[in-house]
């Protein structure tokens, strides 16, 4: 019988699935669509699309909008064109179903993630990881928040009708998926995966409450 006291919240980018596939859309997708079009190279490309995401800054709810950017840089592809061409760099971490599967018998499964909900979505579904979770909220497209601090998880606990003490969460964000959940009495831990190319982040060191697989979790439980 699932333990409804328990609710377990997960990043998505850089924790689920590697956050190479976030990276190849935007760094490598966008600028290559953006040289076609203005007959330039990938490089010079690459330099003026980077150039104009910095215009905004990722404080910025349109940032987080490839509709936005696509519309903005005057490009015909669509944004689920373009998902799909890069939907190979999908990899989960190795053990994430296994552990996944286990975990949704015992505990509510929640997907948390700062991704706009078009990733989130096409992530969860491109790799089978969908039908675990009971809830899948993404901070920006949801909640209209650029980042995962204090409030959003404070929101989030009541949405889900629990008390800070009733969650889990686990992330590769130093400050958004361990500080700022920890700071409201949330169980987190950072996910650190041996692999550096499957996380952005791991800019901060952090000794306490980390794991480099799903499958330590599942032992700490």
């Amino acid at each position: 019988m699932r333990n409804h006291r328990k609710i377990i919240s997960f990043d998505l980018d850089g924790t689920l699935v590697s956050a190479q596939y976030g990276d190849m859309v935007w760094n490598h997708g966008i600028p290559e669509e953006y040289a076609k079009k203005y007959s330039i190279g990938f490089k010079e490309a690459q330099e003026a699309v980077i150039k104009e995401y910095r215009t905004l800054g990722d404080g910025d709810l349109l940032w987080y909008d490839i509709g936005y950017w696509l519309k903005r840089f005057g490009l015909s592809v669509s944004s689920d064109e373009l998902l799909k061409r890069y939907e190979d760099y999908i990899v989960t971490a190795f053990d994430a179903k296994e552990v996944l599967s286990r975990l949704a018998t015992r505990y509510t499964l929640i997907v948390a993630s700062n991704a706009a909900r078009i990733f989130v979505e096409k992530e969860l579904e491109h790799t089978g990881l969908t039908p675990y979770f009971d809830r899948i909220i993404s901070a920006t497209s949801d909640y209209k928040m650029v980042k995962k601090g204090e409030d959003f998880y404070m929101r989030l606990c009541q949405e889900m009708g629990a008390k800070a003490s009733d969650f889990i969460h686990i992330g590769d964000h130093p400050i958004f998926d361990y500080r700022a959940p920890s700071s409201i009495g949330i169980e987190a831990y950072l996910f650190k995966s041996p692999d550096p190319t499957f996380s952005i982040y791991h800019t901060e060191e952090i000794d306490e409450k980390v794991i480099s697989c799903l499958g330590e979790l599942e032992v700490l439980l």
